[in-house]
This record gives structure tokens, C-alpha cells and sequence, in this order.
């Protein structure tokens, strides 16, 4: 069957529900939703901030309350969750959640930012550099799997608004550049650049300088997929700046 995979860094799932998120997702058509750094504990996950009916609900929570957390809505039918990734560092914050539905495998994935302090980049690269075989292991698998979410690094100077004065910023960095290039390397397919090859689209923006409105951002966010499933893509795309619903928008996949 065919199905809608969409993936958000909320920002806050309450702060995100009071700026409209139900009614985008209304709208959105998404048959699974990946949500990143929703913030909220799975038992507070109620009322507005919960998937409408007809959905299942999959988290994993940081043990730092009010930080990190990711989830899974899914409308297809779900055979398996797998919280954590197997690094128990990452995992205490609350970084990735697998569920297997019958279609394919989906992951929520929340990589660390580097951008707060240079003990958040020495985190964030002992995770690029634990993360890796991970990722190869799930690409063994020979299954239809998509990696979802906020990888936190913009990949080519075409994923960037001004790559020049970026070049140091953390995200845009060299090593964090070639990572994500071994990534691909690995079989992984960046599903929006494929279907996009020239378009310069972006799903974050800073809150500072009024980068949202001049539209000055970074192409952080992705829908990985392994080669059977990407074979299966029709389209995909970034929805637009509004509703600004988060400082991130999302990324929107469709299969057959």
C-alpha cells in the first residue's frame, strides 16, 4: 500500500501544539509522523499534545526532564518498537526510536547539537563516530528502512544559505561534512536531494536575526532511506515556512 512518512523537530510538542501542529497534521496527510525533541514525557503526552485517534504512540524519553525526547505517530499497523540505539550515553537523552510497521521500518532520530559549548561538539562526535556502525548494521538488514529526523548537519554548501561564514559553525564543519558523505557512502539514500537535485530548500532556521523571515537556513533535517525503500519513493519535499509551527519544518516522503 502506499503510505506518507513526515518527520518534525517539534521544539517543544506543547510549545508546537499552541502554534498549530494538529491542524497541520491534519492536513498533512502522513500516515506515520517521526517527531523529534518533544520535551514532554510519554505519560504527559495527553490531550492536544497526543496523536488524533486512528494513530499509535511510540516514545522514548530523556532522563533530563524537559529535554530531548523522540516519538513515533504511526497509522499503520506497528509489529515491533525498539527504543535506543545501544549507546548508552545517547540513549539516556532520548535520541532514537525504531518501529516496524508492515511497510518498513521508521526511525525518529535526534543526533546531539554541537553548537552550545565545545563539550556538546566532543559529544556530538563521539556520536558520529559510535553512530556509524549502527547504521551500516540496520543497512545489513536488506529490509525497507528510513532513518528520520534532525541530524543536526547540513550537508553540501547547496544545504546551507551562506556556507562561507558557516564554515566553522558547528553543523557545517568539515569533519561533520565527510561523516555524513560516509553515510551515504554506506548505501543510504538522501530521499529529498534525489527527488530535488538543484533546489535549495530549508528546514530550520535560527531565531535570531529574523533568519525565518529572510529566509536564511539550513537543510539539517532528512528522510534517509536503504535502497529498497527509496526505490519505492514517489516524491518528496519540505513543507513551507508557515505555519512556523517550530523552528524546524518538515520533511514529507511519499511511497507506493
Amino acid at each position: 500500500m502506499s503510505f506518507v512518512l513526515s518527520t518534525l523537530n517539534a521544539n517543544g510538542i506543547r510549545a508546537s501544539v499552541r502554534k498549530g501542529l494538529q491542524p497541520w497534521f491534519a492536513s498533512s496527510g502522513a500516515d506515520v509522523l517521526c517527531l523529534q525533541e518533544v520535551r514532554q514525557v510519554h505519560a504527559e503526552m495527553k490531550g492536544d499534545c497526543a496523536p488524533p485517534a486512528g494513530f499509535s504512540q511510540h516514545q522514548v524519553d530523556a532522563e533530563k526532564k524537559g529535554y530531548s525526547g523522540v516519538a513515533v505517530w504511526s497509522r499503520l499497523p506497528v509489529r515491533r518498537v525498539v527504543p535506543g540505539m545501544g549507546l548508552p550515553e545517547f540513549d539516556r537523552e532520548g535520541r532514537m526510536i525504531r518501529v516496524d510497521t508492515d511497510e518498513a521500518s521508521v526511525i525518529s532520530l535526534y543526533a546531539p547539537s554541537g553548537s552550545s559549548s565545545e563539550e556538546r561538539q566532543a559529544a556530538k562526535n563521539r556520536f558520529l563516530v559510535d553512530f556509524l556502525p549502527i547504521a551500516q548494521g540496520l543497512l545489513d538488514e536488506g529490509q525497507p528502512i528510513a532513518l528520520c529526523g534532525d541530524i543536526n548537519i547540513a550537508h553540501t554548501e547547496m544545504d546551507i544559505h551562506n556556507p562561507k561564514s558557516n564554515k566553522d559553525s558547528s553543523g557545517f564543519l568539515p569533519h561533520e561534512r565527510a561523516w555524513f558523505s560516509d553515510l551515504l557512502a554506506q548505501g543510504w539514500v538522501d530521499l529529498f536531494r534525489r527527488h530535488n537535485p538543484a533546489e535549495k530548500s530549508w528546514s530550520w532556521w535560527s531565531q535570531r536575526g529574523q533568519a525565518r523571515a529572510l529566509d536564511r537556513g539550513w537543510r539539517i533535517d532528512y528522510i534517509l532511506c536503504s535502497p529498497q525503500l527509496a526505490e519505492r519513493a514517489e516524491a518528496c519535499w519540505i513543507t513551507g515556512r508557515e505555519p512556523a509551527i517550530s523552528d524546524h519544518c518538515a520533511v514529507n516522503a511519499r511511497f507506493r
